[in-house]
């Protein structure tokens, strides 16, 4: 297994090494159904989404950002805006509605 390149005592090191990572079946299976995957598994993202735990001040600024940004639509009626509102909107009805279902205690 010599590669020619390290000193023969380090390459007896690195020997042994190897054999000792191929005889450990559980990193084996590992790295044998480790797959890599552009997309999100949706059951991790759904997971992830309903162990949000927002905090106060999470709540507070985006709901502080969505009123701004409700005012300056009424004001302006700007699309950009507008949409910029839309966007915010059910993110911050979300947080909030997580942060009292944690409050209730339910």
């Amino acid at each position: 297994m010599s590669i020619g390149r390290l000193p023969e005592n380090e390459q007896r090191i690195l020997d042994e090494m190897e054999r000792a990572l191929r005889r450990d079946r559980r990193l084996d299976r590992k790295l044998r159904t480790h797959r890599v995957s552009r997309r999100p598994d949706p059951a991790r993202v759904l997971a992830r989404l309903a162990a949000y735990r927002p905090r106060v001040w999470t709540v507070a600024v985006l709901f502080a950002m969505s009123t701004g940004l409700m005012v300056a639509g009424i004001v302006t009626s700007e699309p950009g805006v507008i949409w910029a509102f839309a966007a915010l909107w059910p993110l911050t009805m979300f947080a909030g509605f997580r942060l009292m279902y944690r409050w209730c205690g339910s």
